[in-house]
């Protein structure tokens, strides 16, 4: 093996450069200026031809700068004048970016390349030359430029990947004849994190039951498998509490919700998800899925899908790494339910500490507090988290539409510190499950036991046992370091296309069963999924990542995006087929026994029939893995916990005698729980698949304020899954009861906005993060399960599944540092009608109407301020909690306002929750960017407890006309419901007005306080984007208003073709590896009559189709090879260096009767080839050397992913796809990192212009081409979104219209459409093409 090594400059962008500039400079004067450049380090088994290097030159340079590239650095320093750090990934294991640069390397050829890492080298350059700085200064500055946990400084070039580690050898532990000791020793050898339960167990076990020693793998599949991480032995155990033994274990209470609830789960309390009724729905799925084939319509029944877990302890050690894995992990528990599910979207939740950002003083956090170097910072955690966590969905094709985040540290009247120093990270994920899929089929004798996804890395080895150490930072350090995990989006959504393949051959589905990988690695997985039969499992069989790997790692290691199956020896060809056509790695790696054990086999003659007929027994060989299924994973003992209630040491809230309501909302507006989460929602995919009728953003601003998610379960269905989440962490730490009593009330007051069958039908899943095994902590979390349980049981829902994290406390100092005790309820229901959703946004005013405000007040008169966000802002926690105190009543309330939404009498609506009611009240005023006029009477008590208390109820904004009506209706409930004012005007300069019992409270104008609410998250956006970018928007919030929309068609009126159809044209949807918008793409395309096949790249290279089949080509969004090299770069290599496909690909170009549509990432790979610009096809084709593209769409200059609802307007143009929509100004979803159009010169550009090409422009609230940010997404100069080719038949742009063509995709409309259009202007494009299809047949 050789390392080649290639140089790119800059590094960074010239925005980045200058925030590492900025951080550098902060931590000392000394550093003058910084340059930054790439080094490719390719591993290869030979060195590379001539046209080889042109390859790999082409795929690693920029497409407008190639002589960027070289093979020296371009950073020369000075002697004591500079210093070079190089940082790159620790060489622990390959990097998914590795992963897919590899990938890239194979699909051209280059197949000597191994391995491929990306380092970044920074030059710094001192003030003076002659500085000789301390080596404490140098490690001090490294320490800024990297993450200690996944990436290393290189201080020479790397000459070889090779790690040079000989794993440990597997041995016995001698139980037989030093007892329990033996256990302790290799307990603390390996990490086990055994208690005294487990080790007395386990000795005994082998000792006197099985008379023989365990190995040492055995023990570590034992830890890792029998985990509380993995086994939840707290929620199933014996419950002692203050000397008496409760009735009833957690898992017991929480089963028996199910008593009071409609009895619609399908599935409930599975390792994987829970699922409820669905509908029969119309799906659109090819005819035949291991091979390219058409699509076509498929009716069934779809069940509903929710699951949610947590992933903690890895992402507060490694935040972006940890919460990739942790998003990956719940994917894959939605697609490993039954015998496969279907993934559709995703919600994320952040608890985090003191967020102490040095420029931005929070007076509620307090920075004397030290925090241990084990974790990453709170703020890091809050940032990074989530910037993985949307990272892995924008890849995989999975839409985040729904979450919270709350930031919390302080210490408690008794003198405790309560603080997320271990965090939380929350991923819940919403999906549907084929009716006859429900069911995984038993294991029976013969039946292949299959490994899909990626290979064996030596990843996340003793993850299970390391998350669940009762105090993090009472292990070793240098195993927080195996616990470090690792993502790769990329193989996850191969992995997931390998299941929906399957799962889409209807009754011929291979999957007889099927269970994800997660802790324990694949001791875990494969004991569970032949349990009870047993299976040989033979360790050669599996694909290693890493030569190095030992059997206790491949048997433990957590490596991810990967599942295990069963299937039947007849689908074993079937199966290999599929993979081949997905890219998706499939092994065969053992075999069901009948015999109840589960034996790990590292024979080199792999001779299955000796096991089969137990022949094998007589060989008398050691295994490394030779375990009874029955013994460890059968009826188990349980464990027994003694508990004690501690008492809670409250203290009355006092709040400064001269507190306002304006000051109080300074405060309370800006506290992370409260105030907006544009940070989190700018960044990620929220309108992937093309199903999603409500995420999280709303009104004419799109505002991140919607309580509740909802998505379709087709694309020619108007049936879905309705989803909302409560948390109430901070009031538990007052009285742990009413804070779980007050999560399940959230999560039902964000439920109610969206129509749902019944609230019988809800169905929860509960997730508890809790330090259960500290002193008081245990007792409490059962006081607070038992009033949960109470409260469902009287509201008519139920629990059906949920995880545990049961280690929430961190050591800081010596110090035990709990976190709040936190339970996340998710909701989810079946919604007969995804187009009756009310959103928290005022729309009175911009219809031209007075709305109605209407209090529906659940708090019985009181305004308790105890665990509320005014006591947290200032430092306190107070006595008096709010509470859910009349379950029925807010069930009556629930109902009484379903039915109001049924009568589509509700022009808006918002939960009262963090910030209580003025909060809520504002939040609907920003949202609507609306003024109101609010006065409250009929509370009694001071204007700051009424106008804070966070007692339960919510607002409704109504017309007038409907006023009789909405009273009626909630007398005839016994509801009490109030009128406190009305929605004023539009804009956002309006008045905000508040009075209390008479006395005016607040007056305002709404910017200001709309300025206060958006502060802490544009703080934190400068953090995590351009701060040019970020200025500009928070700055030009006083400018905007709503977008003004423009129709200059009907889209009501039919456009059909002009002449009579013989038969359908054929178009084909092709996907690269990475392409997630096909099937939205798809349907937008069959639903105007064209015949749509579904294409891999795999087909067309293994020449089953030809684009000589089809007359139009359809490139769609995604990423491809997750864009590591650059955006399509990979795919655009795969068409450019195959000459068989370059020249097809050229013949349909010069066929005239075809068309192209390029989209997101097709529209970048279109201009990658050539398909859009001024060179001729013809030139292109007959050039022996790869020529420098007009157009390159370049990052964003806010340098992240942009999910935004843009404005755009559709130029006069020469576009077949655009004909009849000039002058159009239309909203349309964008979602992309890399969409800013650059030009080869500036002739380029004029030349297009002159040609009229530039086909869509993005445009500000005027109607205007605009290059301002948010605006113009990208920063594309001229606002360009999309181009066409000069004679109109190709058309690439950046939006994405197949994610609109349908009026309940659209986030946001204008007053004046909603009772005059229920046709989607944007699907007049596709019936453009279908039109110019039939009129250019020959």
């Amino acid at each position: 093996m050789v390392i080649d090594r290639f140089y790119r400059k800059p590094g960074l962008s010239f925005a980045a450069t200058a925030t590492k500039l900025r951080q550098l400079r902060q931590h000392t004067p000394l550093v003058k200026g910084l340059e930054t450049e790439l080094c490719f380090n390719i591993e290869t088994t030979s060195t590379f031809s001539d046209s080889e290097l042109e390859k790999i030159r082409w795929i690693l340079g920029s497409p407008l700068e190639p002589e960027n590239l070289t093979t020296e650095s371009n950073l020369h320093g000075v002697y004591r004048g500079s210093l070079l750090i190089e940082i790159g990934p620790r060489l622990n294991f390959s990097t998914a970016f590795s992963s897919n640069a590899v990938s890239i390397c194979n699909s051209i050829g280059l197949n000597m390349v191994k391995r491929l890492e990306v380092s970044t080298r920074y030059l710094i350059r001192w003030e003076q030359d002659g500085l000789a700085i301390s080596p404490g200064l140098e490690e001090e500055l490294t320490g800024l430029l990297h993450d200690r946990m996944t990436q290393t400084r290189y201080f020479t070039p790397i000459e070889s990947f090779a790690l040079h580690l000989t794993p440990e050898d597997w041995y016995e532990v001698d139980v037989l004849s030093a007892g329990r000791k033996a256990l302790e020793d290799v307990n603390s050898h390996l990490g086990l994190a055994f208690d005294d339960w487990d080790l007395d167990f386990y000795t005994d076990l082998f000792k006197n039951k099985l008379k023989r020693n365990p190995t040492s793998v055995e023990c570590f599949d034992l830890a890792q498998s029998n985990s509380e991480h993995s086994r939840h032995w707290f929620f199933k155990g014996r419950m002692v509490i203050n000397g008496k033994e409760q009735p009833k274990s957690l898992i017991d209470l929480i089963i028996n919700t199910q008593n009071s609830t409609n009895p619609n789960n399908v599935i409930k309390f599975n390792d994987n998800s829970s699922a409820i009724e669905g509908y029969k729905v119309k799906h659109l799925r090819p005819s035949d899925s291991k091979e390219a084939s058409k699509f076509k319509v498929f009716e069934s029944k779809s069940h509903l899908i929710f699951t949610a877990e947590t992933h903690n302890f890895p992402t507060g050690v490694a935040p972006f790494s940890g919460a990739t894995t942790g998003t990956g992990g719940r994917i894959r528990d939605v697609h490993a339910v039954g015998r496969g599910g279907h993934c559709i979207a995703g919600t994320a939740g952040y608890c985090v500490g003191n967020l102490l950002m040095s420029d931005y003083e929070l007076p509620w956090e307090d920075p004397s507090l030290d925090y241990p170097g084990n974790f990453a910072s709170p703020l890091e955690v809050l940032i990074e988290a989530s910037n993985g966590a949307s990272d892995y969905g924008n890849k995989f094709g999975e839409p985040v539409i729904s979450g919270f985040a709350r930031s919390f540290g302080l210490l408690e009247p008794s003198g405790d510190r309560r603080e997320w120093i271990k965090p939380i990270m929350f991923s819940g994920g919403i999906g549907s499950l084929d009716e006859n899929m429900v069911k995984k089929l038993r294991p029976e004798k013969g039946m292949q036991v299959v490994k899909l996804g990626g290979p064996v890395y030596r990843i996340g080895v003793g993850g299970g046992s390391a998350s669940s150490i009762e105090v993090q930072g009472d292990n070793k350090s240098e195993l927080d370091f195996g616990a470090v995990q690792r993502g790769d989006a990329e193989m996850e959504q191969k992995l997931n296309r390998v299941i929906r393949a399957c799962l889409e051959r209807g009754s011929g589905n291979p999957i007889c069963s099927i269970h994800d990988q997660g802790a324990g690695g694949n001791g875990n997985v494969l004991k569970e999924l032949v349990e009870p039969s047993g299976a040989v499992i033979f360790t050669r069989k599996f694909q290693l990542g890493d030569p190095t790997i030992g059997t206790l790692e491949l048997w433990g290691a957590e490596y991810q995006e990967s599942d295990a199956m069963l299937c039947c020896d007849d689908d074993v060809a079937l199966l290999k087929q599929i993979g081949d056509r997905e890219r998706c790695p499939i092994n065969f790696v053992g075999t069901v026994l009948d015999n109840g054990k589960v034996v790990l086999s590292e024979e080199e003659e792999m001779d299955v029939t000796q096991y089969l007929n137990g022949s094998y027994e007589q060989k008398n060989i050691r295994h490394p893995v030779d375990l009874e299924l029955e013994l460890v994973l059968g009826k188990m003992p349980q464990k027994v916990f003694h508990l004690d209630r501690k008492p809670a040491i409250v203290k009355s809230l006092s709040l400064p005698a001269d507190l306002t309501v304006k000051l109080a909302l300074g405060h309370v507006l800006r506290l992370p729980s409260v105030a907006s989460k544009r940070y989190l929602t700018n960044k990620v995919d929220r309108c992937v698949t093309g199903l999603i009728a409500q995420q999280q953003c709303v009104g004419p601003l799109h505002t991140p304020l919607a309580d509740v998610a909802v998505t379709a379960l087709t694309h020619f269905s108007s049936e879905g899954i309705a989803m909302a989440v409560g948390e109430q962490p901070i009031k538990g730490l007052v009285d742990a009861p009413v804070g779980a009593r007050m999560a399940v009330a959230e999560s039902i007051t964000n439920l109610v906005f969206a129509r749902i069958s019944d609230i019988q039908d809800v169905k929860c899943s509960g997730n508890w993060m809790w330090a259960a095994k500290l002193p008081g902590e245990g007792a409490a979390l059962y006081d607070a399960c038992t009033a949960m349980c109470k409260a469902m049981s009287e509201l008519g829902i139920a629990v059906d599944g949920g995880k545990d994290s049961l280690s929430m406390a961190a050591r800081v100092n010596g110090d035990i540092v709990k976190a709040p005790g936190a339970l996340v309820i998710s909701t989810y229901a079946p919604c007969p009608n995804i187009k009756q959703v009310v959103t928290p946004d005022l729309k009175g005013p911009s219809r031209g109407l007075t709305g109605i405000l209407l209090l529906v007040d659940l708090s019985g008169g009181k305004n308790r301020l105890g665990g509320t966000a005014l006591a947290q802002c200032f430092r306190q926690l107070g006595d008096d909690v709010p509470d859910l105190d009349q379950p029925c009543l807010l069930k009556q309330a629930f109902i009484a306002t379903q039915k109001l939404i049924r009568a589509s009498k509700v022009m808006a609506g918002h939960d009262i929750s963090d910030g209580g009611l003025i909060t809520c009240l504002l939040e609907m005023a920003f949202a609507g960017i609306s003024g109101i006029k609010i006065s409250i009477d009929h509370k009694e008590g001071k204007a700051l407890d009424i106008l804070f208390a966070e007692e339960l109820g919510w607002i409704l904004e109504v017309d007038s006309k409907d006023i009789d009506f909405t009273n009626t209706t909630f007398k005839a409930y016994d509801v009490p419901v109030y009128v406190i004012g009305e929605s004023t005007t539009f804009g956002i300069q309006s008045l905000v007005t508040v009075s209390v019992n008479g006395t005016l409270a607040l007056n305002s104008d709404l910017l200001s306080l709309y300025h206060m609410w958006e502060e802490t998250s544009y703080r934190l956006e400068l953090r995590q984007a351009n701060p040019d970018c970020v200025r500009r928007e928070f700055e030009s919030l006083g400018n905007r208003k709503a977008p003004a929309y423009r129709l200059t068609f009907d889209p009501q009126k039919s456009h059909g073709p002009a002449k009579p159809l013989s038969s359908s044209p054929r178009v084909a949807v092709i996907r690269e590896e990475g392409s997630n918008g096909d099937r939205e793409m798809a349907a937008s395309l069959f639903s105007v009559g064209f015949e749509v096949w579904d294409v891999t790249m795999q087909d067309l290279l293994n020449k089953q189709v030809t684009s000589d089949d089809f007359q139009g080509i359809i490139f769609p969004g995604g990423f491809s090879y997750a864009d590591v090299l650059g955006s399509a770069k990979g795919w655009a290599a795969s068409l450019l260096f195959h000459p068989s496909l370059r020249n097809q690909f050229q013949a349909f170009l010069n066929r005239t009767n075809t068309f192209s549509l390029g989209v997101c990432n097709g529209c970048q790979l279109m201009s990658l080839l050539g398909w859009i610009g001024l060179k001729s096809q013809e030139e292109s084709a007959a050039s022996k050397e790869l020529l420098v593209p007009d157009v390159v769409l370049e990052h964003n200059l806010s340098e992240r992913f942009e999910c935004r609802f843009s404005t755009v307007r559709i130029e006069r143009s020469p576009s077949v796809m655009l004909q009849g929509m000039e002058g159009c100004i239309l909203g349309v979803w964008i979602a992309h990192g890399e969409g800013r159009f650059t030009f080869r010169n500036e002739n380029v550009l004029a030349s297009l212009d002159q040609k009229c090409c530039l086909a869509i422009k993005y445009v500000d609230d005027d109607g205007k081409p605009t290059q301002t940010y948010p605006l113009n997404p990208n920063g594309s100069p001229c606002g360009i979104a999309g181009i066409c080719s000069e004679d109109g038949r190709h058309l690439a742009m950046m939006p994405h219209p197949e994610r609109c063509t349908q009026l309940w995709q659209w986030p946001w409309m204008p007053a004046s459409w909603y009772n005059k259009y229920t046709v989607s202007p944007w699907l007049r494009v596709f019936e453009n093409a279908f039109n110019w299809c039939v009129m250019n047949t020959s």
